[in-house]
């Protein structure tokens, strides 16, 4: 058994959370993706692409809540890594850039 903090059950957490999230469920949804970052904050640590993806995902979860700057929040930070670990020109990286600049709008 693998157990609660393992990173494996932050993957499971993720995938059940965008499924709510894709279903409108964002109440739902919500408790998972922020359980999901914190094992992989405490597992993998800040500076691991996973840990930016989950930034990314509870991100695009906030912003459809309408809470907009902690939303942008998330987004800065989860770019700030994927530029430092995976490189600007990166897809992951492309993608976290271009949810940043969809809220400047």
């Amino acid at each position: 058994m693998l157990g609660p903090d393992h990173r494996r059950a932050a993957d499971s957490l993720n995938g059940l959370a965008r499924l709510l999230h894709a279903l409108g469920e964002l109440e739902a949804a919500r408790p998972l993706f922020e359980r999901a970052l914190a094992i992989r904050e405490r597992v993998l640590g800040p500076e691991h692409h996973d840990t930016a993806k989950s930034l990314n995902y509870l991100a695009l979860l906030l912003r459809d809540q309408g809470e907009l700057e902690s939303a942008r929040a998330l987004f800065e930070r989860a770019l700030a890594t994927n530029e430092r670990v995976l490189g600007t020109d990166h897809p992951y990286t492309v993608t976290t850039r271009a949810n940043v600049a969809k809220l400047a709008r």
